[in-house]
Protein backbone atom coordinates (compact mmCIF):
# COMPACT_ATOMS: atom_id res chain seq x y z
CA UNK A 1 0.00 0.00 0.00
CA UNK A 2 2.56 2.38 0.79
CA UNK A 3 3.74 2.50 -2.86
CA UNK A 4 0.55 3.13 -4.20
CA UNK A 5 0.66 6.32 -2.12
CA UNK A 6 2.65 8.37 -4.25
CA UNK A 7 0.29 7.42 -7.31
CA UNK A 8 -2.95 7.44 -5.42
CA UNK A 9 -1.88 10.90 -4.27
CA UNK A 10 -1.42 11.87 -8.08
CA UNK A 11 -4.08 10.21 -9.47
CA UNK A 12 -7.06 13.37 -8.95
CA UNK A 13 -4.56 15.89 -10.62
CA UNK A 14 -3.86 13.69 -13.41
CA UNK A 15 -7.26 12.11 -13.92
CA UNK A 16 -8.24 16.09 -14.20
CA UNK A 17 -5.37 16.86 -16.76
CA UNK A 18 -6.49 14.03 -18.79
CA UNK A 19 -10.08 14.97 -18.75
CA UNK A 20 -9.57 18.74 -19.04
CA UNK A 21 -5.98 18.57 -21.03
CA UNK A 22 -5.46 15.64 -22.70
CA UNK A 23 -8.58 14.80 -24.25
CA UNK A 24 -9.47 18.10 -25.97
CA UNK A 25 -6.47 18.55 -27.31
CA UNK A 26 -6.59 15.02 -28.85
CA UNK A 27 -10.06 16.05 -29.97
CA UNK A 28 -8.48 19.17 -31.51
CA UNK A 29 -5.78 17.39 -33.30
CA UNK A 30 -8.56 15.13 -34.83
CA UNK A 31 -10.82 18.45 -35.87
CA UNK A 32 -7.23 20.05 -37.51
CA UNK A 33 -7.15 17.26 -40.01
CA UNK A 34 -11.25 17.45 -41.41
CA UNK A 35 -12.68 19.03 -44.09
CA UNK A 36 -15.85 20.69 -44.28
CA UNK A 37 -18.42 23.11 -43.20
CA UNK A 38 -20.94 23.81 -40.46
CA UNK A 39 -23.71 23.53 -42.56
CA UNK A 40 -22.86 19.81 -44.51
CA UNK A 41 -21.08 18.92 -41.41
CA UNK A 42 -17.05 17.74 -41.24
CA UNK A 43 -15.52 15.06 -42.30
CA UNK A 44 -12.28 13.62 -40.85
CA UNK A 45 -9.80 13.14 -44.43
CA UNK A 46 -6.81 13.54 -42.29
CA UNK A 47 -5.88 16.65 -44.28
CA UNK A 48 -2.53 17.63 -42.67
CA UNK A 49 -1.94 20.33 -45.66
CA UNK A 50 -3.69 22.81 -43.25
CA UNK A 51 -0.65 23.48 -41.75
CA UNK A 52 1.22 24.52 -44.35
CA UNK A 53 -1.60 26.75 -45.55
CA UNK A 54 -2.04 28.81 -42.59
CA UNK A 55 1.77 29.38 -42.01
CA UNK A 56 1.86 30.55 -45.73
CA UNK A 57 -1.42 32.99 -45.18
CA UNK A 58 -0.69 33.85 -41.30
CA UNK A 59 3.05 33.12 -41.27
CA UNK A 60 3.63 37.59 -40.56
CA UNK A 61 0.84 37.18 -37.83
CA UNK A 62 3.21 34.28 -35.97
CA UNK A 63 6.18 36.65 -35.90
CA UNK A 64 4.27 39.96 -34.93
CA UNK A 65 2.66 38.11 -32.08
CA UNK A 66 6.00 36.99 -31.12
CA UNK A 67 7.36 39.84 -31.14
CA UNK A 68 5.36 41.42 -29.16
CA UNK A 69 5.67 38.61 -26.74
CA UNK A 70 9.68 39.34 -26.40
CA UNK A 71 9.21 42.83 -26.48
CA UNK A 72 6.40 42.89 -23.68
CA UNK A 73 8.29 39.89 -21.62
CA UNK A 74 12.03 41.91 -21.70
CA UNK A 75 10.17 45.18 -20.70
CA UNK A 76 8.41 43.13 -17.79
CA UNK A 77 12.02 41.93 -16.52
CA UNK A 78 13.47 45.47 -16.67
CA UNK A 79 10.29 46.88 -14.56
CA UNK A 80 9.63 43.94 -12.26
CA UNK A 81 13.03 43.20 -10.82
CA UNK A 82 14.00 46.49 -9.22
CA UNK A 83 10.24 46.14 -7.49
CA UNK A 84 10.29 42.58 -6.63
CA UNK A 85 13.92 43.74 -5.66
CA UNK A 86 12.63 46.34 -3.32
CA UNK A 87 9.50 44.32 -1.65
CA UNK A 88 12.31 41.43 -0.81
CA UNK A 89 15.26 43.61 0.72
CA UNK A 90 13.42 46.87 1.68
CA UNK A 91 9.82 45.91 2.18
CA UNK A 92 10.33 45.14 5.65
CA UNK A 93 7.05 44.61 8.27
CA UNK A 94 4.65 45.52 4.80
CA UNK A 95 5.89 43.21 2.35
CA UNK A 96 2.35 41.76 2.56
CA UNK A 97 0.74 45.02 1.95
CA UNK A 98 3.20 45.41 -1.21
CA UNK A 99 2.19 42.61 -2.59
CA UNK A 100 -1.29 43.08 -1.97
CA UNK A 101 -1.13 46.22 -4.06
CA UNK A 102 0.90 43.89 -6.80
CA UNK A 103 -1.68 41.87 -7.01
CA UNK A 104 -4.83 44.66 -6.90
CA UNK A 105 -5.58 45.24 -10.27
CA UNK A 106 -6.47 41.41 -10.96
CA UNK A 107 -9.38 42.24 -8.63
CA UNK A 108 -10.63 43.71 -11.66
CA UNK A 109 -11.49 41.93 -15.15
CA UNK A 110 -9.12 41.47 -17.37
CA UNK A 111 -11.07 43.29 -20.63
CA UNK A 112 -12.05 45.81 -17.73
CA UNK A 113 -8.87 46.55 -16.97
CA UNK A 114 -7.80 46.65 -20.39
CA UNK A 115 -11.14 48.71 -21.73
CA UNK A 116 -10.49 51.61 -19.02
CA UNK A 117 -6.60 51.87 -20.85
CA UNK A 118 -8.76 52.85 -24.15
CA UNK A 119 -10.85 55.29 -22.17
CA UNK A 120 -7.39 57.11 -20.65
CA UNK A 121 -5.37 57.20 -24.01
CA UNK A 122 -8.58 57.92 -26.11
CA UNK A 123 -7.19 60.72 -28.59
CA UNK A 124 -9.78 63.31 -26.59
CA UNK A 125 -9.01 61.48 -23.43
CA UNK A 126 -9.04 63.04 -20.06
CA UNK A 127 -4.58 62.12 -20.63
CA UNK A 128 -4.05 63.19 -24.17
CA UNK A 129 -7.05 65.98 -24.30
CA UNK A 130 -5.34 68.69 -22.07
CA UNK A 131 -2.13 67.84 -23.66
CA UNK A 132 -3.55 68.98 -26.91
CA UNK A 133 -5.26 71.45 -25.82
CA UNK A 134 -2.53 73.08 -24.42
CA UNK A 135 -0.28 72.58 -27.32
CA UNK A 136 1.86 70.05 -26.06
CA UNK A 137 1.58 67.49 -28.41
CA UNK A 138 0.07 67.92 -32.06
CA UNK A 139 -3.56 67.18 -33.12
CA UNK A 140 -2.61 64.38 -34.85
CA UNK A 141 -1.08 62.81 -32.42
CA UNK A 142 -2.40 59.60 -31.37
CA UNK A 143 -1.57 56.28 -28.90
CA UNK A 144 -4.32 53.84 -29.51
CA UNK A 145 -4.34 51.13 -32.91
CA UNK A 146 -0.41 51.34 -32.59
CA UNK A 147 2.31 48.92 -31.40
CA UNK A 148 3.52 50.83 -27.87
CA UNK A 149 -0.25 50.58 -27.16
CA UNK A 150 -0.64 47.15 -27.43
CA UNK A 151 2.82 46.13 -26.25
CA UNK A 152 1.93 48.47 -23.11
CA UNK A 153 -0.84 46.53 -22.70
CA UNK A 154 0.67 43.49 -22.46
CA UNK A 155 2.80 44.76 -19.93
CA UNK A 156 0.19 46.38 -17.97
CA UNK A 157 -1.92 42.91 -17.49
CA UNK A 158 0.96 40.45 -17.29
CA UNK A 159 3.61 42.72 -15.03
CA UNK A 160 2.54 40.55 -11.50
CA UNK A 161 3.03 37.41 -13.15
CA UNK A 162 6.23 38.84 -13.42
CA UNK A 163 7.01 40.00 -10.17
CA UNK A 164 5.58 37.67 -7.86
CA UNK A 165 8.27 33.93 -9.08
CA UNK A 166 11.22 37.11 -8.87
CA UNK A 167 10.04 38.01 -5.76
CA UNK A 168 10.14 34.82 -4.37
CA UNK A 169 13.36 33.56 -5.54
CA UNK A 170 14.70 37.22 -3.98
CA UNK A 171 13.60 36.48 -0.80
CA UNK A 172 15.02 33.41 -0.58
CA UNK A 173 18.62 34.73 -0.75
CA UNK A 174 20.04 35.02 2.65
CA UNK A 175 21.12 38.38 3.22
CA UNK A 176 24.04 36.99 4.82
CA UNK A 177 25.54 35.93 1.66
CA UNK A 178 25.74 39.75 0.18
CA UNK A 179 27.05 40.83 3.80
CA UNK A 180 30.08 37.86 3.54
CA UNK A 181 30.13 39.35 -0.59
CA UNK A 182 31.04 42.89 1.67
CA UNK A 183 33.44 41.86 4.55
CA UNK A 184 35.53 40.37 1.65
CA UNK A 185 35.29 44.07 0.26
CA UNK A 186 33.32 43.43 -2.97
CA UNK A 187 31.19 46.57 -4.30
CA UNK A 188 27.54 46.38 -4.26
CA UNK A 189 27.42 46.25 -8.20
CA UNK A 190 29.77 42.83 -7.90
CA UNK A 191 27.78 41.61 -4.68
CA UNK A 192 24.87 41.68 -7.04
CA UNK A 193 26.22 40.44 -9.96
CA UNK A 194 27.95 37.57 -8.11
CA UNK A 195 25.36 37.08 -5.40
CA UNK A 196 22.13 37.95 -6.29
CA UNK A 197 21.13 38.22 -9.34
CA UNK A 198 22.59 34.11 -10.65
CA UNK A 199 20.47 33.38 -7.35
CA UNK A 200 17.55 34.81 -8.60
CA UNK A 201 17.49 33.41 -12.25
CA UNK A 202 14.82 30.67 -11.17
CA UNK A 203 12.44 33.61 -10.55
CA UNK A 204 13.44 35.35 -13.70
CA UNK A 205 13.06 32.10 -15.91
CA UNK A 206 9.58 31.20 -14.01
CA UNK A 207 8.28 34.69 -15.14
CA UNK A 208 9.71 34.67 -18.59
CA UNK A 209 7.46 31.46 -18.78
CA UNK A 210 4.55 32.69 -16.86
CA UNK A 211 4.64 36.26 -19.13
CA UNK A 212 5.59 34.98 -22.73
CA UNK A 213 3.38 32.36 -23.14
CA UNK A 214 -0.01 34.04 -22.70
CA UNK A 215 1.72 37.70 -24.10
CA UNK A 216 2.18 35.65 -27.39
CA UNK A 217 -1.14 34.13 -27.32
CA UNK A 218 -3.09 37.01 -26.36
CA UNK A 219 -5.75 38.53 -28.53
CA UNK A 220 -7.63 41.44 -25.86
CA UNK A 221 -4.92 43.66 -25.69
CA UNK A 222 -4.74 44.16 -29.89
CA UNK A 223 -8.37 43.70 -30.26
CA UNK A 224 -9.26 46.57 -27.70
CA UNK A 225 -5.80 48.96 -28.12
CA UNK A 226 -4.50 48.21 -31.16
CA UNK A 227 -5.65 47.93 -34.99
CA UNK A 228 -5.49 46.27 -38.48
CA UNK A 229 -1.81 46.17 -38.52
CA UNK A 230 -1.49 44.92 -35.23
CA UNK A 231 -3.67 41.97 -35.07
CA UNK A 232 -2.11 39.01 -34.06
CA UNK A 233 -1.93 35.24 -34.15
CA UNK A 234 -5.07 34.91 -31.17
CA UNK A 235 -7.32 37.45 -33.21
CA UNK A 236 -6.87 35.27 -36.06
CA UNK A 237 -7.38 32.28 -34.20
CA UNK A 238 -10.80 34.05 -32.17
CA UNK A 239 -12.16 35.12 -35.77
CA UNK A 240 -11.64 31.54 -37.31
CA UNK A 241 -13.63 29.96 -34.22
CA UNK A 242 -16.25 32.25 -33.89
CA UNK A 243 -17.03 34.05 -36.50
CA UNK A 244 -15.53 32.02 -39.58
CA UNK A 245 -16.56 28.92 -38.40
CA UNK A 246 -13.61 27.46 -39.68
CA UNK A 247 -12.74 25.22 -36.97
CA UNK A 248 -9.85 22.85 -38.78
CA UNK A 249 -8.04 26.11 -39.95
CA UNK A 250 -8.34 27.57 -36.14
CA UNK A 251 -7.20 24.33 -34.37
CA UNK A 252 -4.65 24.25 -36.90
CA UNK A 253 -3.35 27.84 -36.15
CA UNK A 254 -3.49 26.79 -32.64
CA UNK A 255 -1.46 23.99 -32.50
CA UNK A 256 1.02 25.42 -34.98
CA UNK A 257 0.90 28.28 -32.11
CA UNK A 258 1.63 25.87 -29.20
CA UNK A 259 4.27 24.02 -30.96
CA UNK A 260 6.27 27.43 -31.92
CA UNK A 261 6.01 28.18 -28.09
CA UNK A 262 7.38 25.13 -26.97
CA UNK A 263 10.01 25.43 -29.35
CA UNK A 264 11.02 29.03 -28.21
CA UNK A 265 10.33 27.63 -24.68
CA UNK A 266 12.90 24.70 -24.91
CA UNK A 267 15.07 27.48 -26.82
CA UNK A 268 15.12 29.58 -24.14
CA UNK A 269 15.76 27.19 -21.52
CA UNK A 270 18.95 25.74 -23.23
CA UNK A 271 20.41 28.89 -24.17
CA UNK A 272 19.91 30.47 -20.25
CA UNK A 273 21.14 26.40 -18.70
CA UNK A 274 18.16 24.43 -17.35
CA UNK A 275 20.44 22.96 -15.05
CA UNK A 276 22.64 26.02 -13.95
CA UNK A 277 19.01 27.41 -12.85
CA UNK A 278 18.08 24.17 -11.05
CA UNK A 279 21.32 24.32 -8.96
CA UNK A 280 20.76 27.89 -8.26
CA UNK A 281 17.13 26.96 -7.14
CA UNK A 282 18.02 24.28 -4.60
CA UNK A 283 21.03 26.52 -2.99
Amino acid sequence: MRRLTPYLLVLPGGLWLAVFLVVPMVFMASVSTQEGDVVNGFVQTFNVGVYGDVLAQYGGHFLRSASYGLAATAISIVLAYPVAYWIAFRGGSRKSTYLLLVLLPFFVSFVLRTVSWKFLLADDGILLAPLKSAGLLAEDFHVLQTTAAVIGGLVYNYLPFMILPIYVALERVDPRTVEAAQDLYASPRQAFMKIVLPLSLPGVFAGVLMTFVPMTADYVNAAILGGPENTMIGNIIQTEYLMNNDYPTAAALSFTLMAALLVGIFAYARVLGTENVLEAAAR
